[in-house]
């Protein structure tokens, strides 16, 4: 058969031919397509896809952004949420969208407009103007040409002029802005009268009949989540300081070498002329400058007491000059170096040669001394020994963290080795969700929520940590975690309790207390309805039993509660008195309106509001105008999108 093949080679290629070409229109070239590309697709905009791989790059941008503004407190299982990835895959879509709408629009920017957007960044910029040679070290540093920069701004550019007309012509209508200013301005007089439901408690009854029929059909709220107990070790500050001894010499040794930073430094009170030079004055400038310095200090060493009088005279820096060149006092280090080494090498009264510094040339006399004082060990040695126990403990908590690394390894199956090792305390607690903790009640002995780590316990990455298959199921050690620089976390799952309805006998005392709250706020609402009914019935009749008046507005509320705020500013202004009741929380409240007054705005106010609604109202214009082009260029959201929001990973091509 094989030697058939061989000998009629061209009869095989066509017989061959004929076989695959109809399977493409059995299959469609598309699919064949898909099959050999093999991309996913999470977003169509006008047919063309946005991909799986564009998602996944912006995306490692974003957190990448984060982590570079967050710092040490950046912390993925806390940022990166579905919110967040849903609304990424919206930006792309709409930068998408609008690039579409702006292609098919011809919108275009102008060289000048390039020209002053690109001038404008102040990176980019020297002393508030343009500099040709910053502008091309900053794309230099980013790994930008300039060619490739600006073609990507007039994109943007291009792309930001789809939406700008909407924006900049917003405006809030005069009606909206007139009748937001009257309800934000606007003062209330009212009067109050409260029905707590507590006070209606005794008067209302919950039979075991009823927990059992609450019981029976609302297990699904009675339902406790899986959770787990956690045997966990804590490596941080407390643990790598315990039990450091500082030793006298090290006290001793440690104050020697930082003995500056235990009092006062050495300081002076100088006086100084000063003949100007600029530092790239000519020879003869500097000539004549040196020798005018040269006359003043030997006059200055002559009788220095006359030298407060001299700077008056000759000194160039007039600011000092009506001081009698006084400087004030001077600590080391704060002067050009040689100006400093010259104050600091002065006796008091002693007037220094010419000393130049980047200023000019100086004649300096030093006035007064005021010489160090350092504290004696003994009245700094608290200080020192809590210092000193702070480094020991930082070079013990690293060693700590690489030996945790370690050991949490070697045995996979328990953190008790790792304990007896590093030096730590095993601990466990109970009641660990997915979700969050259980409370005490639900968890049982050794509640995480009541630990002392209960914060540990509840960060999100930790609980991830618990839940991953490795840990969760096979119940083996987690590597560390590092929740901060100064506190690390293994844990293991010890056991693991499914979800579960609790038995009645558990949960029966929490579905009284339920009930009773229902019921007892049920009777205050009757309570207070009759008498709402009786008041509106009788609005001119003296009201009994109301609070004392108060007046309020949405921007004084008097401390109301949000729902009783909301239906007193509800209620139409005439007739009076008004009633309205309202449920807030389990009490109910009557509401008596007495009177309504106009408030008053000042004009910049006015204009300010007016601005933060037409600024609103250009944003809402803005998303209605995407939605509309949403439908013009037939966006769809594919199904893969729901995973990447969920934040699943894409399956290998199988």
């Amino acid at each position: 058969m094989f030697e058939f093949i061989r000998s009629h080679r061209r009869w095989m290629q066509l017989i061959l031919l004929l076989l695959i070409v109809p399977s493409f229109f059995l299959v469609g070239i598309q699919g064949y397509d898909s099959f050999m590309r093999q991309e996913p697709e999470l977003a169509t905009v006008a047919g063309q896809p946005i991909s799986r791989a564009e998602f996944d790059q912006a995306h490692r941008n974003q957190l990448e952004q984060f982590r570079q503004r967050m710092g040490a407190q950046f912390d993925p299982a806390v940022i990166d949420t579905p919110a967040l990835r849903e609304g990424l895959l919206n930006q792309l879509i709409n930068q998408r969208l609008l690039a579409n709408v702006a292609v098919d629009n011809r919108f275009s920017v102008s060289d000048e407009t390039l020209r002053n957007t690109i001038a404008a960044i102040p990176e980019v910029q020297d002393n508030g103007r343009f500099s040709p040679e910053r502008y091309r070290q900053v794309l230099a540093a980013q790994g930008l040409s300039p060619t490739s920069f600006e073609a990507g701004l007039r994109r943007d550019l291009a792309v930001a002029r789809v939406l700008e007309p909407v924006g900049q012509s917003a405006r809030a209508p005069a009606e909206v802005v007139s009748a937001l200013e009257t309800a934000l301005t606007q003062t209330r007089t009212v009067q109050l009268r409260n029905y707590a439901a507590a006070d209606y408690r005794s008067q209302v009854s919950v039979s075991p009949a009823d927990i059992q029929a609450w019981y029976d059909a609302n297990k699904q709220q009675l339902q406790i989540p899986e959770q787990v107990q956690v045997q966990y070790l804590v490596l941080d500050e407390a643990a790598a300081t315990q039990g450091i001894q500082v030793k006298d010499e090290d006290l001793a040794s440690y104050y020697e070498q930082n003995k500056s930073r235990f009092g006062d430094p050495e300081r002076r009170r100088a006086s100084h002329i000063l003949i100007e030079l600029a530092p790239g004055a000519s020879e003869d400038v500097r000539k004549a400058a040196r020798a005018k310095a040269e006359d003043l200090a030997k006059q200055a060493a002559a009788d220095p007491s006359k030298f407060a009088e001299l700077a008056g005279k000759s000194s160039q820096d007039a600011g000092s000059a009506a001081k009698g060149g006084d400087l004030g006092w001077l600590a080391p280090g704060a002067q050009p170096g040689a100006l400093d080494k010259a104050i600091f090498g002065l006796a008091q009264g002693q007037v220094s040669g010419v000393v130049e510094s980047p200023f000019g040339l100086h004649i300096v006399k030093v006035t007064e001394i005021h010489p160090a004082a350092i504290k004696p060990l003994a009245e700094v040695k608290d200080q020192i020994t809590g210092e000193v126990r702070k480094q020991l403990a930082a070079e013990r908590f690293s060693e700590m963290a690489s030996q945790l690394n370690k050991q949490v390894y070697d045995q996979r199956d328990s953190l008790q080795p790792a304990a007896d090792t590093v030096g730590l305390k095993l601990r466990t607690a109970s009641g660990v969700t997915r979700e969050g903790l259980l409370p005490a009640a639900n968890a049982g002995p050794g509640s995480a929520a009541d630990s002392p780590d209960a914060a540990l316990l509840d960060n999100p990455r930790v609980r991830q940590v618990l839940f991953s298959p490795d840990v969760l199921r096979e119940k083996q050690n987690s590597g560390v975690i590092e929740l901060s620089p100064d506190t690390m976390l293994a844990v293991r799952v010890a056991a693991v309790e499914p979800a579960h309805v609790p038995p009645l006998d558990k949960v029966s005392d929490s579905i009284r207390a339920k009930l009773l709250d229902e019921r007892s706020a049920e009777a205050a609402k009757k309570a207070g309805e009759a008498a709402l009914a009786a008041d509106k019935a009788n609005p001119a009749a003296q009201p009994e039993g109301f609070a004392p008046a108060v007046t309020v507005s949405r921007q004084d509320p008097k401390d109301l509660p949000r729902p009783v705020l909301d239906a007193v500013m509800r209620l139409p202004s005439t007739p009076l008195p008004a009633y309205a009741g309202v449920q807030s929380g389990v009490d109910y409240t009557l509401v008596r309106l007495e009177k309504v007054e106009a408030g008053k705005i000042e004009a910049a106010d006015r204009e300010r509001l007016a601005q933060q609604l037409s600024g609103a109202w250009g944003q809402a214009e803005n998303e209605a105008m995407i939605r509309m082009l949403r439908e013009e260029y037939k966006v769809k959201v594919l199904p893969g999108a729901a995973e990447v929001i969920r934040g699943e990973q894409p399956q290998a091509a199988g």
